[in-house]
């Protein structure tokens, strides 16, 4: 992660240095750069361009303002849609609010994954590992009931049925390699596929859209 920059968003100072501290371990060329307040994340992102932003769910609008989930969750929407391609990391002990951007988390063409305050430091670096590699992983009951859509199925046929790469996978869809990519992620959060040491993620998707009954 050479000449990367990571922006932590928590109003909680003890947190804060905690999660930055551990950051600066774990990624020692990394650029890692704080925000305590919406307003001043906002900015930071606009004006520094982070790889990866990791938010508190409960944000305050200003410094010395109440923290509240609402203003949290209309900070990672200005997030999405200022920057379609950010990676996200949301700690929250409570992620269920977010279920209220499903339909935007689903289009975002960033990595976002979610890390339980309660995580200990090494399954919380998972997760922001997971996010820098542009890979979504949501809670279940934010997956429950999701349809696959079309592209996505598309996709599935292209590369399980007619073998074919990503690459042409883009011009038979004509779409960018990086939007096929975003179509990897989530279809493989659909279907509960996330990498494990030794296994092939793409052969994985593959069984599991078979026992789906997907292809």
């Amino acid at each position: 992660m050479l000449h990367s920059r990571i922006l932590v968003v928590d109003d909680h100072p003890l947190v804060l240095d905690a999660t930055v501290n551990s950051l600066r371990r774990a990624y020692p060329e990394a650029d890692v750069i704080m925000a305590q307040a919406v307003h001043e994340a906002l900015e930071k992102t606009a004006s520094l361009k982070p790889d990866l932003v990791i938010v508190d769910l409960s944000m305050p609008p200003s410094v010395g303002e109440k923290p509240q989930t609402e203003t949290g969750l209309q900070l990672l929407k200005a997030l999405m849609q200022q920057n379609r391609t950010l990676n996200i990391v949301v700690q929250s002990a409570d992620p269920k609010p977010l279920i209220r951007l499903k339909s935007m988390i689903n289009e975002h063409e960033g990595g976002f994954t979610i890390a339980d305050k309660q995580l200990s430091t090494e399954a919380m670096l998972r997760q922001v590992d997971l996010a820098l590699q542009g890979l979504s992983v949501t809670p279940r009951e934010m997956r429950s009931g999701l349809e696959m859509k079309p592209d996505w199925l598309t996709l599935l046929q292209l590369a399980f049925n007619e073998g074919l790469t990503d690459s042409a996978i883009s011009e038979r869809m004509n779409v960018a390699e990086r939007t096929v990519r975003h179509y990897w992620t989530k279809v493989q959060d659909a279907l509960e596929v996330y990498p494990e040491k030794g296994k092939n993620i793409r052969i994985q998707t593959e069984m599991r859209a078979r026992e789906a009954g997907l292809i």
